[in-house]
């Protein structure tokens, strides 16, 4: 574990690999916390990188920023400046969900920063058309936007945290109980789940400039064969790239990496690898 002060916040990290490797950056998503990314630090450590997995702005042990903006923009500027706080000129960015969402924008607003950008369980958001089945099942933006979302989490013991996990990789049966609780022992803490639930308020209807530019650098999004949102819609992002764009269709839903590592973990070593000796 080690801090790292960017963008306004103090961001604690967890680190693996030499301090001079190429950096690879690895950001979590909702209900996450850097702990998912736990099998990837050392895969990408001994294939000769620098692995660096952030607490996202408010997720202890993080510091909660004081104007409270969670803005898919700012989200982005994070990642930037992180890149900058750990010494490197550019870096792999890898993200899930909503980690994703903040790779998109920052590959959008500084690539030259961003050398490969590697997304998982979230296609590009400027491809993603509204459907009556896809307001279903992504209901819980809803939801965790309402007034009381999180003292209602809170009360039920972070019950929900579960309940959003299994709804999102449908096909992991044999989930362990001990699979969430990294993300409850955070949301545990003082204004932390209320903090992962700003980034939810601060959406709004009309995507933010960076989700509206064309993505230039080359691209590796990672699609879950059972994820709610089918491989498919991953191949109608396409225009949204101008630099190459790969799809790679793994097992597993929306947490593939946890899912099934054994499979997704080579893979993304093998995406990293093979875009840096390019």
């Amino acid at each position: 574990m080690k801090t790292v002060e960017a963008n306004g916040v103090q961001f604690a990290c967890l680190e693996a690999g030499a301090a001079t490797a190429p950096l690879v950056l690895l950001v979590h998503g909702f209900p996450d916390t850097a702990h998912t990314w736990d099998r990837a630090l050392p895969a990408l450590a001994d294939a000769g990188f620098r692995a660096v997995a952030p607490f996202t702005r408010g997720y202890h042990p993080t510091s909660i920023p004081a104007d409270g903006d969670y803005g898919t923009e700012t989200l982005g500027k994070d990642l930037l400046a992180l890149i900058e706080g750990l010494g490197a000129k550019h870096a792999v960015v890898v993200g899930h969900d909503w980690g994703a969402n903040a790779a998109y924008a920052a590959a959008a607003m500084a690539p030259e920063r961003v050398k490969l950008l590697v997304t998982f369980a979230i296609p590009h958001p400027r491809s993603i058309k509204p459907s009556p089945k896809l307001l279903w099942l992504m209901r819980h933006f809803v939801t965790l936007r309402r007034r009381g979302a999180a003292a209602r989490m809170l009360r039920d013991e972070l019950a929900y945290v579960d309940v959003l996990v299994r709804r999102w990789s449908p096909g992991w049966q044999d989930m362990p109980a001990s699979e969430t609780e990294p993300v409850k022992q955070a949301f545990a803490e003082p204004g932390c789940l209320d903090a992962a639930l700003g980034y939810y308020r601060a959406l709004e209807r009309k995507l933010p400039p960076a989700l509206r530019q064309q993505i230039l650098v080359p691209t590796v999004a990672f699609a879950g064969e059972t994820d709610i949102i089918a491989p498919r819609a991953y191949e109608r992002a396409r225009h949204c790239f101008s630099g190459s764009y790969e799809v790679v269709q793994v097992p597993g839903g929306h947490f593939m990496h946890r899912e099934h590592p054994d499979h997704v973990i080579p893979e993304l070593v093998r995406v990293i690898r093979e875009h840096a000796a390019a």
